[in-house]
Protein backbone atom coordinates (compact mmCIF):
# COMPACT_ATOMS: atom_id res chain seq x y z
CA UNK A 1 0.00 0.00 0.00
CA UNK A 2 1.18 3.53 -0.63
CA UNK A 3 0.48 6.29 2.44
CA UNK A 4 0.58 9.99 1.29
CA UNK A 5 3.69 11.56 2.99
CA UNK A 6 1.25 14.01 4.57
CA UNK A 7 -0.58 11.50 6.51
CA UNK A 8 2.43 9.56 7.38
CA UNK A 9 3.95 12.60 9.27
CA UNK A 10 0.68 13.67 10.83
CA UNK A 11 -0.02 9.99 12.41
CA UNK A 12 3.35 9.93 13.70
CA UNK A 13 3.38 13.32 15.32
CA UNK A 14 0.25 12.20 16.85
CA UNK A 15 1.99 9.23 18.14
CA UNK A 16 4.69 10.88 19.40
CA UNK A 17 2.89 13.46 21.49
CA UNK A 18 0.66 10.72 23.15
CA UNK A 19 3.91 9.76 24.88
CA UNK A 20 5.05 13.15 25.62
CA UNK A 21 7.46 14.74 22.99
CA UNK A 22 6.54 18.10 23.01
CA UNK A 23 4.27 19.36 20.17
CA UNK A 24 7.33 20.88 18.29
CA UNK A 25 9.70 17.90 19.17
CA UNK A 26 7.41 15.74 17.94
CA UNK A 27 6.85 17.44 14.42
CA UNK A 28 10.30 17.03 14.12
CA UNK A 29 11.03 13.43 15.00
CA UNK A 30 8.03 12.35 13.30
CA UNK A 31 9.29 14.20 9.93
CA UNK A 32 13.13 12.59 10.41
CA UNK A 33 11.19 9.06 10.06
CA UNK A 34 8.63 10.24 7.24
CA UNK A 35 11.62 11.68 5.63
CA UNK A 36 13.48 8.52 5.61
CA UNK A 37 10.78 6.41 4.51
CA UNK A 38 10.45 9.13 1.78
CA UNK A 39 13.29 8.79 0.38
CA UNK A 40 13.27 4.86 0.54
CA UNK A 41 15.18 4.16 3.12
CA UNK A 42 12.29 1.92 4.53
CA UNK A 43 13.68 0.30 7.12
CA UNK A 44 14.69 3.23 9.25
CA UNK A 45 11.66 4.98 8.74
CA UNK A 46 8.00 4.04 9.27
CA UNK A 47 9.63 0.39 9.84
CA UNK A 48 11.16 1.12 12.19
CA UNK A 49 8.97 3.20 14.27
CA UNK A 50 7.76 0.54 16.06
CA UNK A 51 11.05 -0.30 18.12
CA UNK A 52 11.33 3.57 18.89
CA UNK A 53 8.04 3.64 20.33
CA UNK A 54 8.72 0.77 22.60
CA UNK A 55 12.16 2.32 23.83
CA UNK A 56 10.50 5.21 24.95
CA UNK A 57 7.77 3.11 26.83
CA UNK A 58 10.67 0.82 28.45
CA UNK A 59 12.24 3.98 29.55
CA UNK A 60 15.56 3.94 27.38
CA UNK A 61 14.65 6.79 25.29
CA UNK A 62 13.73 9.97 28.01
CA UNK A 63 11.42 11.76 25.97
CA UNK A 64 12.54 14.97 27.88
CA UNK A 65 15.86 15.12 27.77
CA UNK A 66 17.62 17.40 25.70
CA UNK A 67 21.63 17.12 24.42
CA UNK A 68 23.61 19.39 26.83
CA UNK A 69 27.49 20.83 26.03
CA UNK A 70 30.10 18.84 27.89
CA UNK A 71 33.39 20.52 26.60
CA UNK A 72 33.85 23.09 24.42
CA UNK A 73 37.42 22.32 22.73
CA UNK A 74 37.75 25.19 19.69
CA UNK A 75 36.26 23.00 16.34
CA UNK A 76 35.61 20.17 17.99
CA UNK A 77 32.52 19.83 20.90
CA UNK A 78 31.67 17.27 23.46
CA UNK A 79 27.91 16.97 23.81
CA UNK A 80 25.56 14.75 26.39
CA UNK A 81 22.93 13.04 24.76
CA UNK A 82 21.01 12.53 27.69
CA UNK A 83 19.35 9.25 26.61
CA UNK A 84 16.82 11.28 24.19
CA UNK A 85 15.57 10.35 21.28
CA UNK A 86 18.47 9.48 19.39
CA UNK A 87 16.92 11.17 16.01
CA UNK A 88 16.70 14.53 17.83
CA UNK A 89 20.02 14.50 19.55
CA UNK A 90 21.68 13.74 15.86
CA UNK A 91 19.82 16.97 14.35
CA UNK A 92 20.52 19.27 16.99
CA UNK A 93 24.46 17.76 16.74
CA UNK A 94 24.60 17.72 13.19
CA UNK A 95 23.50 21.19 12.80
CA UNK A 96 26.30 22.34 15.82
CA UNK A 97 28.86 20.61 13.58
CA UNK A 98 27.60 22.99 10.36
CA UNK A 99 27.96 25.65 12.52
CA UNK A 100 31.33 24.98 13.53
CA UNK A 101 32.33 24.97 10.17
CA UNK A 102 31.04 27.84 8.86
CA UNK A 103 32.92 29.65 11.95
CA UNK A 104 36.22 27.41 11.56
CA UNK A 105 35.39 25.80 8.22
CA UNK A 106 35.86 22.31 9.85
CA UNK A 107 33.46 21.17 12.70
CA UNK A 108 33.18 17.94 15.06
CA UNK A 109 31.04 17.41 17.88
CA UNK A 110 31.33 14.45 19.62
CA UNK A 111 28.34 12.99 21.23
CA UNK A 112 27.94 10.25 24.15
CA UNK A 113 24.65 8.98 25.93
CA UNK A 114 22.25 8.97 22.83
CA UNK A 115 19.91 6.50 21.08
CA UNK A 116 19.91 4.72 18.01
CA UNK A 117 19.45 7.49 15.52
CA UNK A 118 17.07 6.18 12.93
CA UNK A 119 18.52 7.07 9.07
CA UNK A 120 21.77 9.01 9.52
CA UNK A 121 21.52 9.69 5.83
CA UNK A 122 19.16 12.47 7.37
CA UNK A 123 22.10 14.34 8.74
CA UNK A 124 24.34 14.01 6.27
CA UNK A 125 22.03 16.04 3.52
CA UNK A 126 21.84 18.61 6.21
CA UNK A 127 25.33 19.06 5.68
CA UNK A 128 25.10 18.85 1.84
CA UNK A 129 22.50 21.32 1.92
CA UNK A 130 24.42 23.82 3.97
CA UNK A 131 27.45 22.95 1.65
CA UNK A 132 29.26 21.84 3.34
CA UNK A 133 30.77 17.68 3.29
CA UNK A 134 29.29 15.58 5.86
CA UNK A 135 30.93 12.40 7.78
CA UNK A 136 28.99 10.83 10.61
CA UNK A 137 29.09 7.79 12.00
CA UNK A 138 27.98 5.75 15.53
CA UNK A 139 28.60 2.47 17.46
CA UNK A 140 26.31 0.38 18.33
CA UNK A 141 25.73 -2.54 20.53
CA UNK A 142 27.60 -5.95 20.18
CA UNK A 143 25.92 -7.22 17.06
CA UNK A 144 28.56 -8.33 14.83
CA UNK A 145 32.05 -11.36 15.50
CA UNK A 146 35.31 -9.93 14.76
CA UNK A 147 36.34 -11.54 11.74
CA UNK A 148 37.92 -15.02 13.00
CA UNK A 149 35.63 -14.95 15.82
CA UNK A 150 31.55 -16.65 16.77
CA UNK A 151 31.48 -13.82 19.29
CA UNK A 152 29.23 -10.68 18.89
CA UNK A 153 32.19 -8.29 20.07
CA UNK A 154 31.97 -5.45 17.57
CA UNK A 155 29.19 -3.24 16.27
CA UNK A 156 27.83 -2.88 12.67
CA UNK A 157 28.70 0.80 13.81
CA UNK A 158 27.05 2.65 10.72
CA UNK A 159 29.19 5.63 8.64
CA UNK A 160 27.74 8.30 6.18
CA UNK A 161 29.52 10.45 3.83
CA UNK A 162 27.88 13.15 2.05
CA UNK A 163 29.05 15.65 -0.58
CA UNK A 164 27.34 18.53 -1.92
CA UNK A 165 26.49 18.05 -5.44
CA UNK A 166 23.74 20.66 -6.24
CA UNK A 167 20.11 18.64 -6.11
CA UNK A 168 21.78 15.30 -6.11
CA UNK A 169 24.26 15.11 -3.52
CA UNK A 170 26.74 12.08 -3.42
CA UNK A 171 25.84 9.85 -0.06
CA UNK A 172 26.94 7.28 0.99
CA UNK A 173 25.32 5.61 4.27
CA UNK A 174 26.60 1.78 5.11
CA UNK A 175 26.82 -0.10 7.97
CA UNK A 176 30.14 -2.08 8.86
CA UNK A 177 28.16 -5.41 8.47
CA UNK A 178 26.93 -7.01 4.80
CA UNK A 179 23.43 -5.85 5.43
CA UNK A 180 22.31 -3.55 8.53
CA UNK A 181 19.80 -5.17 11.22
CA UNK A 182 16.76 -3.22 9.96
CA UNK A 183 17.39 -4.72 6.14
CA UNK A 184 17.42 -8.12 7.62
CA UNK A 185 14.34 -7.76 9.56
CA UNK A 186 12.52 -6.08 6.45
CA UNK A 187 13.51 -9.53 4.17
CA UNK A 188 12.70 -11.48 7.38
CA UNK A 189 9.25 -10.14 7.58
CA UNK A 190 8.71 -10.68 3.91
CA UNK A 191 10.30 -14.08 4.16
CA UNK A 192 12.79 -13.21 1.29
CA UNK A 193 16.37 -14.32 1.31
CA UNK A 194 19.34 -12.30 1.36
CA UNK A 195 20.88 -12.20 -2.28
CA UNK A 196 24.41 -13.05 -0.90
CA UNK A 197 25.52 -14.20 1.98
CA UNK A 198 24.42 -11.85 5.21
CA UNK A 199 25.91 -13.43 8.29
CA UNK A 200 26.50 -16.97 10.94
CA UNK A 201 22.94 -19.02 11.66
CA UNK A 202 23.40 -21.24 14.93
CA UNK A 203 25.79 -23.71 13.51
CA UNK A 204 28.38 -20.85 12.32
CA UNK A 205 27.47 -21.80 8.83
CA UNK A 206 27.12 -18.41 6.53
CA UNK A 207 23.55 -18.09 5.69
CA UNK A 208 21.29 -15.95 3.42
CA UNK A 209 18.77 -16.53 5.72
CA UNK A 210 17.90 -13.37 7.52
CA UNK A 211 15.95 -14.62 10.57
CA UNK A 212 18.84 -17.22 11.12
CA UNK A 213 20.77 -14.20 11.67
CA UNK A 214 18.52 -11.88 13.42
CA UNK A 215 18.16 -15.01 15.73
CA UNK A 216 22.68 -15.23 16.11
CA UNK A 217 23.35 -11.53 16.03
CA UNK A 218 26.45 -12.49 14.41
CA UNK A 219 25.88 -10.27 10.73
CA UNK A 220 29.02 -10.75 8.21
CA UNK A 221 31.43 -7.75 8.11
CA UNK A 222 31.70 -6.61 4.42
CA UNK A 223 35.25 -7.16 3.10
CA UNK A 224 35.51 -10.03 6.12
CA UNK A 225 38.18 -9.10 8.11
CA UNK A 226 38.45 -5.12 6.34
CA UNK A 227 35.06 -4.62 7.87
CA UNK A 228 35.74 -6.21 11.08
CA UNK A 229 38.69 -3.74 11.76
CA UNK A 230 37.15 -0.44 10.15
CA UNK A 231 34.39 -1.40 12.98
CA UNK A 232 36.80 -1.33 15.91
CA UNK A 233 38.69 1.67 14.28
CA UNK A 234 35.37 3.40 13.91
CA UNK A 235 34.44 2.68 17.69
CA UNK A 236 37.40 3.23 19.23
CA UNK A 237 37.62 6.77 17.72
CA UNK A 238 34.38 7.71 18.27
CA UNK A 239 35.06 6.95 22.09
CA UNK A 240 37.97 9.08 22.04
CA UNK A 241 35.74 12.45 20.32
CA UNK A 242 32.55 11.82 22.59
CA UNK A 243 33.83 10.40 25.67
CA UNK A 244 31.05 7.73 25.24
CA UNK A 245 31.09 4.09 25.89
CA UNK A 246 32.39 1.93 23.12
CA UNK A 247 30.67 -1.09 21.64
CA UNK A 248 32.07 -3.49 24.40
CA UNK A 249 30.70 -0.95 27.40
CA UNK A 250 27.25 -0.40 25.44
CA UNK A 251 26.99 -4.40 25.72
CA UNK A 252 27.34 -4.18 29.23
CA UNK A 253 23.55 -2.70 29.29
CA UNK A 254 20.20 -4.92 29.37
CA UNK A 255 19.83 -3.08 25.76
CA UNK A 256 20.98 -0.65 23.69
CA UNK A 257 21.38 2.47 24.35
CA UNK A 258 23.95 5.02 25.71
CA UNK A 259 25.86 5.09 22.05
CA UNK A 260 28.44 7.31 21.15
CA UNK A 261 28.59 9.28 17.64
CA UNK A 262 30.41 11.53 15.56
CA UNK A 263 29.56 14.50 13.42
CA UNK A 264 31.96 16.23 11.74
CA UNK A 265 31.58 18.95 9.19
CA UNK A 266 33.75 20.82 6.52
CA UNK A 267 32.29 24.07 4.99
CA UNK A 268 33.32 23.74 1.57
CA UNK A 269 32.81 28.04 0.66
CA UNK A 270 35.31 28.44 2.97
CA UNK A 271 37.97 26.74 0.88
CA UNK A 272 39.86 28.82 -1.33
CA UNK A 273 38.89 26.75 -4.74
CA UNK A 274 35.28 25.67 -3.80
CA UNK A 275 33.78 26.20 -7.55
CA UNK A 276 36.86 24.47 -8.76
CA UNK A 277 36.65 21.80 -6.38
CA UNK A 278 32.26 21.74 -7.31
CA UNK A 279 33.49 21.26 -10.80
CA UNK A 280 35.60 17.95 -10.28
CA UNK A 281 32.45 16.53 -7.95
CA UNK A 282 31.02 16.80 -11.45
CA UNK A 283 33.31 15.47 -13.96
CA UNK A 284 34.31 11.93 -11.50
CA UNK A 285 30.85 11.60 -11.13
CA UNK A 286 29.95 11.68 -14.94
CA UNK A 287 33.21 10.05 -15.82
CA UNK A 288 31.83 7.22 -13.56
CA UNK A 289 28.70 6.90 -14.75
CA UNK A 290 30.49 6.23 -18.38
CA UNK A 291 31.52 2.82 -17.19
CA UNK A 292 30.19 -0.20 -18.88
CA UNK A 293 27.80 -2.21 -17.41
CA UNK A 294 27.89 -6.02 -16.16
CA UNK A 295 23.80 -5.79 -16.35
CA UNK A 296 22.50 -3.52 -19.36
CA UNK A 297 19.61 -3.15 -17.26
CA UNK A 298 21.34 -1.28 -14.51
CA UNK A 299 23.68 1.14 -15.31
CA UNK A 300 26.59 2.46 -12.96
CA UNK A 301 24.86 4.90 -10.68
CA UNK A 302 26.95 6.61 -7.90
CA UNK A 303 25.90 6.94 -3.95
CA UNK A 304 22.48 8.63 -3.51
CA UNK A 305 21.92 8.97 -6.93
CA UNK A 306 18.64 7.48 -7.00
CA UNK A 307 17.54 8.98 -3.94
CA UNK A 308 15.69 12.04 -5.58
CA UNK A 309 13.95 9.67 -8.60
CA UNK A 310 12.35 7.40 -5.22
CA UNK A 311 11.57 10.65 -3.41
CA UNK A 312 9.84 12.22 -6.13
CA UNK A 313 7.75 9.28 -6.73
CA UNK A 314 7.10 8.68 -3.23
CA UNK A 315 6.21 11.82 -2.75
CA UNK A 316 3.57 11.61 -6.35
CA UNK A 317 2.43 8.24 -5.74
CA UNK A 318 2.35 7.55 -1.65
CA UNK A 319 5.33 6.32 0.27
CA UNK A 320 5.13 2.11 0.02
CA UNK A 321 4.25 0.91 3.28
CA UNK A 322 3.92 -2.74 4.57
CA UNK A 323 0.12 -2.97 5.39
CA UNK A 324 0.54 -4.81 8.75
CA UNK A 325 3.52 -2.28 9.81
CA UNK A 326 0.88 0.61 8.91
CA UNK A 327 -2.01 -1.14 10.83
CA UNK A 328 0.28 -1.94 14.16
CA UNK A 329 1.11 1.84 13.81
CA UNK A 330 -2.27 3.46 13.14
CA UNK A 331 -3.41 1.45 16.24
CA UNK A 332 -0.82 3.00 18.60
Amino acid sequence: MRISYEEMHKELTRILIKHGLERERAVLSARLFADASRDGIYSHGLNRFSAFVRAIELGDVKVDAKPTLDADLGVIERWNGNRGPGNLNAYACMQRAIALAHEHTFGVVGLKNTNHWMRPGNYGLMAAEAGCIGILWTNTLPNMPPWGGQDAKLGNNPIVFAIPNGEDPVLLDIAMSMFAYGKLESYARQGRELPVDGGFDKEQRLTRDPAAILETQQALPFGFWKGSGLALALDLVGAAISGGRTTCEVGELPRETEVSQVFMAIDLRRMPDSEAYAKKVKTTLQDLQTAIPRDPQHPVTYPGQNMMRVRRDNLLHGIPAEEAIWNAVKEM
